[in-house]
């Protein structure tokens, strides 16, 4: 058996929706991969999940992700696979990217490696797909690579890692929430005033240089969200109070964690991480009632690995 595990990732990064995500060192799923008699992939189990996702192979996405890196093989040899969902679902942190990308991590190692990481990538892209209905690579490339990664186009997949400077953290607080992808997607509508187009682009653009030259003021300035944040803003309770209490305890920057309800905040170090994310919970704590985990990590660079149990 080969168990692999991928972390949690942050997409959207403020002003990259869509495009820009990182990974972080942990949380993250885990998946086991076995020899299973006759062709074809199953699931044998998930744990952590409540009893929500479907072991249906098509509905899954790490049973979809392996069926496509199966198929891509031509292999008639069959995988059972058990998940461990250590990422809360619909929660904004890249939760099926995770699983699908730790399942064809696990599949291929289990294989002996017959193909490389840009398979793996489109394959777990397919498992999105089943998942939520479309393929998310700001979710599965930084979760596959780690790191930061720009995904400049989904098809055909063309994605490009990014420097991470340094001692560069994030706080992740996860209110004990669910917010459906679709129904986020649906907030946004499918126009954006010129103006804010070229805002938005402004600060990628930014946020890309600030990653190579560790520019952490520019970094800042960078991390402003005016397409999707302020149409998503109300799904989180106290949203706009939790970011300046991050910003006003030292954060470089704080916005939505894909579609929420997460809410991230970087900062220059894990200790100025780890201030953000305690003002953060606070706040959140007096706004809301629902409860809220914290998690605090540096920016993650190893992405999804084969791990001993």
């Amino acid at each position: 058996m080969i168990a692999a595990f991928a972390p949690a990732t942050v997409s959207n990064v403020a002003c990259g929706f869509d495009v820009l995500g990182f990974a972080l060192d942990e949380p993250g799923d885990i998946v086991i991969a076995a020899p299973a008699e006759g062709p074809g992939v199953t699931i044998t189990a998930i744990e952590g999940d409540g009893g929500r996702l479907s072991r249906d192979v098509t509905k899954n996405t790490a049973g979809a992700a392996v069926a496509e890196l199966l198929a891509r093989l031509q292999t008639t040899r069959g995988v059972a696979l058990t998940v461990h969902k250590g990422l809360p679902l619909e929660s904004g942190i890249g939760s099926s990217g995770a699983s699908a990308v730790a399942a064809v991590v696990a599949v291929n190692e289990l294989l002996e490696r017959p193909v490389g990481t840009d398979v793996l990538l489109e394959c777990a892209m397919a498992g999105e797909v089943a998942g939520c209905g479309a393929a998310h690579p700001d979710n599965v490339a930084p979760a596959l690579l780690g790191g930061f990664v720009l995904a400049r186009s989904v098809q055909p997949a063309d994605v490009v890692r990014l420097p991470v400077p340094d001692g560069l953290a994030c706080a992740l607080l996860h209110p004990r929430l669910s917010v459906h992808t679709g129904t986020a997607r649906a907030l946004l509508g499918d126009t954006v005033p010129l103006a804010d187009a070229v805002r938005q682009w402004g600060n990628l653009g930014a946020l890309v240089a600030a990653l190579f030259t560790s520019d952490r003021a520019l970094l800042s300035r960078s991390m402003v969200d005016v397409v999707a944040e302020p149409k998503r803003a109300g799904l989180v309770p106290g949203f706009y109070a939790v970011k300046q209490a991050a910003l006003d305890a030292g954060a470089l920057g704080c916005s939505l964690s894909g579609s929420g309800p997460s809410i991230f905040a970087l900062a220059s170090s894990i200790d100025e991480a780890r201030a953000a994310g305690a003002a953060m919970q606070r706040v959140f704590d007096a706004h809301s009632d629902v409860g809220a985990d914290l998690h605090v990590s540096l920016v993650g660079r190893a992405g999804a690995r084969v791990v001993t149990l």
